[in-house]
């Protein structure tokens, strides 16, 4: 079960979803206020609590609500004194320290994305390796094609981006983006 907010849950809750067929567990995610439907009986369950501040207030409260004394829990959270990290002193569950200068949806590749990947069975090295991507040179001249438009559009004031979705599998990878 993970516990958080944008960022903290979005792009663990994308490679879910977009790799299913690949996991084995069953994971849930708890990234809004309403846990009615989001919380089992599970007599065997690792809560991972992810908030890279240690204070986001509906990981707190959903935290308080969830977590049972008996429950594995796994902690990822600045290396300071936060909300978070005092929970898990007294819980005595393991803290992994979530790098301060990478926050927000771009955290999938650091362990806030990666360790849910790792948990979930897959090989979190795959995630970044690039390498083919770059020596693709189509994907490398669509790519800067896409980022030459951006810019330009930018340049405008063009700031909305509209993405239409026709397939339900990639709704929280869009949410991610």
């Amino acid at each position: 079960r993970v516990i958080g907010m944008g960022g903290s849950s979005l792009g663990s809750e994308a490679i879910y979803d977009f790799l299913r067929k690949k996991i084995k567990k069953n994971f849930s995610f708890v990234d809004d206020l309403d846990i009615s439907n989001k919380i089992k009986n599970d007599k065997k369950c690792l809560n991972l609590i992810v908030s890279k501040s240690g204070e986001t207030v509906e990981t707190i409260v959903n935290s308080n609500l969830i977590i049972k004394r008996k429950d594995k829990n796994l902690f990822i959270t600045e290396n300071k004194d936060n909300y978070l990290y005092r929970l898990a002193l007294k819980l005595k569950a393991e803290v992994i320290y979530h790098n301060n200068f990478i926050g927000g949806r771009y955290s999938v590749l650091s362990e806030v994305g990666m360790l849910p990947a790792e948990l979930m069975g897959l090989d979190s090295r795959k995630f970044k390796k690039f390498d083919n991507l770059v020596a693709n040179k189509k994907f490398l001249n669509s790519l800067i094609i896409n980022v030459s438009n951006i810019l330009e559009l930018i340049k405008r004031k063009k700031f909305n981006s509209v993405i239409l979705n026709y397939d339900e599998t990639a709704d929280n990878f869009l949410k991610w983006y």
